[in-house]
């Protein structure tokens, strides 16, 4: 089997959580698309990075379903693990950086598809949902995943800290209800609001962001190479 690493992406405080990314340092073992979508359906994470030029950064995003031409979580990821200052995306040339702990990108919000955000009035409401079967996924006539796919919940903890409590699901048929850590959503909702954010995210997931000139948004995790 190909060899590839196993990183955990958006880790907690004390290092647990986050998401797992399957990681292909030697993308030019499989070239093929066709060949690499199998392969991440294979592996079966959220998504799952081909590296194609490790010292420029180029790298080809795929979930178990369909590729990518951006993911936060992939980029945070990469950038951490090849350790340059730009990744080269097919959304566009996405800014990399190192802070200590964290692994930094800075990205453009509209490179990711389009999300519904919901707010709550607490983080108990947030918390206490629940994703609902196919079947009850309707919402005023559209049909079901078209919306529930898009949906990104979300209450502030605490609004005058940017502390915001957040989950996502994603509503794909490859057997993600919810996403542990959306990078891409956290940047988008940065630049709704207009300002940083620390959110944390599923069931313990951390994402800090900050807004950047020019509507560029950043967004920073903490990585652990998990195997």
């Amino acid at each position: 089997m190909t060899d590839f690493d196993v990183l955990r992406v958006f880790c907690g405080p004390r290092g647990g959580y986050g998401n797992e990314l399957g990681v292909v340092r030697e993308g030019s073992v499989m070239p093929d698309r066709a060949e690499r979508q199998e392969f991440a359906a294979k592996l079966g994470f959220g998504e799952t990075v081909f590296v194609d030029d490790p010292e420029r950064g180029v790298i080809d995003i795929y979930t178990p379903s369909l590729r990518l031409p951006f993911a936060g979580n992939a980029c945070v990821g990469a950038a951490w693990l090849l350790d340059v200052p730009e990744l080269v995306t097919p959304a566009g040339v996405v800014g990399a950086r190192l802070d200590g702990e964290f692994s930094w990108i800075e990205a453009l919000p509209e490179w990711a598809p389009p999300r519904t955000f919901r707010q709550y009035a607490s983080a108990a409401e947030v918390d206490d949902l629940r994703v609902p079967p196919p079947g009850e996924r309707s919402e005023m006539g559209v049909p079901p995943d078209e919306v529930w796919g898009r949906i990104y919940a979300w209450a502030w903890e605490d609004e005058a800290a940017g502390r915001v409590r957040a989950r996502a699901f994603p509503g794909r048929d490859d057997g993600v209800d919810e996403d542990e850590a959306t990078g891409a959503a956290a940047l988008q909702l940065t630049a709704h609001l207009g300002r940083a954010l620390n959110i944390t995210q599923g069931t313990g997931s951390q994402l800090l962001t900050a807004p950047q000139p020019h509507g560029w948004v950043e967004v920073g995790g903490r990585v652990f190479l998990e195997r």
